[in-house]
């Protein structure tokens, strides 16, 4: 595709979403998401071509207001002429588009079964089963005597249930971990039914072959699914009267202490400590431990106030270089 045609089509698909209806919205960025990924350009099943340029295939004005039982009928037609059109030219290109609108029923129904699941927005479900409409429709072959309908289902659903598995997580956590929640979650409730109480970890490992690690594993990822907020309480409110009622996590959560600084100083302070001389541990213990004056350390020492203050200032000195030495 030469830089011309590219700006072309573009120019094509922009002017195609700002006409097209407020319905046809998610659809049409899935078809140019789709558009991008292949390197394919879709154009409009309108006046991008005229009829005579169709050979076999019917002239469909709007693709999008076909009837589903009528659009059955079509796509195999569609689909049969599908087949033998050379990829890349004008007919192949309006067959396929015209394809993806005429089944994007198909992606409402699909996407309905998801409508309360989640956060996820309409608009947005219904764009990522698009896709996996696209998919279905490169795919599809006619020779294997099956209903599209039941073909392309399967196709979005799936891509749906992607979406949701790669966004629906608070916390992100790998794919094996994520299948291996919902396995988990379906043997514990089957496990449950037949014990008639919650199965232990070790029998959880022993009914899905796996390791109690792996099992361990999987339910602490599993806790990363959906997020609590601080602000919810720890306990219920007639939990017992010795119980946290009406506290929230937040209230429990731990705080910087600040005497952590003074113990780390120590702890760094204590080795250089040792490194001075008898002389010069002596007078930090007069001054500092028994709080003595400069000037009743210079007569236990026999030496002036002013020498006591010189020495007090070197040592210090020395000790807080010490402190800020990079190891």
């Amino acid at each position: 595709m030469t830089a011309h045609t590219a700006r072309t089509a573009h120019a094509e698909r922009a002017e195609r979403a700002r006409s097209a209806p407020a319905d046809s919205g998610a659809a049409s960025a899935a078809v140019a998401e789709h558009e991008e990924s292949t390197g394919s350009a879709l154009p409009p099943t309108g006046s991008a071509l005229a009829p005579a340029d169709l050979g076999e295939l019917p002239w469909i004005e709007d693709a999008g207001k076909v009837a589903p039982t009528d659009a059955r009928e079509l796509s195999r037609v569609f689909f049969d002429r599908l087949q033998v059109l050379e990829e890349g030219t004008h007919a192949h290109q309006y067959a396929r588009n015209t394809l993806i609108e005429m089944n994007l029923s198909l992606v409402r129904f699909a996407a309905g079964r998801f409508r309360n699941r989640g956060s996820g927005d309409m608009e947005d479900i219904v764009q990522v089963g698009t896709i996996g409409l696209i998919k279905a429709i490169d795919r599809f072959d006619l020779s294997r005597e099956v209903e599209f309908t039941s073909f392309a289902v399967p196709y979005i659903t799936g891509e749906i249930k992607r979406f949701f598995r790669d966004t629906s997580w608070s916390v992100h956590v790998p794919r094996r971990l994520q299948e291996l929640r919902v396995d988990i979650a379906k043997t514990k409730e089957a496990l449950a039914t037949e014990l008639d109480r919650d199965p232990t970890v070790p029998e959880l490992a022993e009914q899905l072959g796996l390791s109690e690690g792996e099992i361990t594993e999987g339910i602490v990822a599993a806790n990363g699914y959906t997020a609590g907020s601080l602000d919810m309480p720890a306990a219920p409110a007639d939990a017992g009267q010795h119980s946290a009622a009406g506290r929230t996590f937040a209230d429990v959560l731990g705080s910087p202490d600040p005497a952590m600084e003074t113990v780390e100083n120590l702890h760094t302070l204590a080795p250089l400590l040792g490194d001075l001389d008898e002389r010069e541990r002596r007078i930090i213990d007069m001054r500092f431990g028994q709080e003595m004056t400069q000037s009743q350390i210079g007569a236990e020492l026999g030496i002036s106030q002013m020498h006591v203050s010189r020495l007090i200032s070197r040592i210090l000195h020395k000790l807080r270089d010490g402190m800020f030495v990079e190891e």
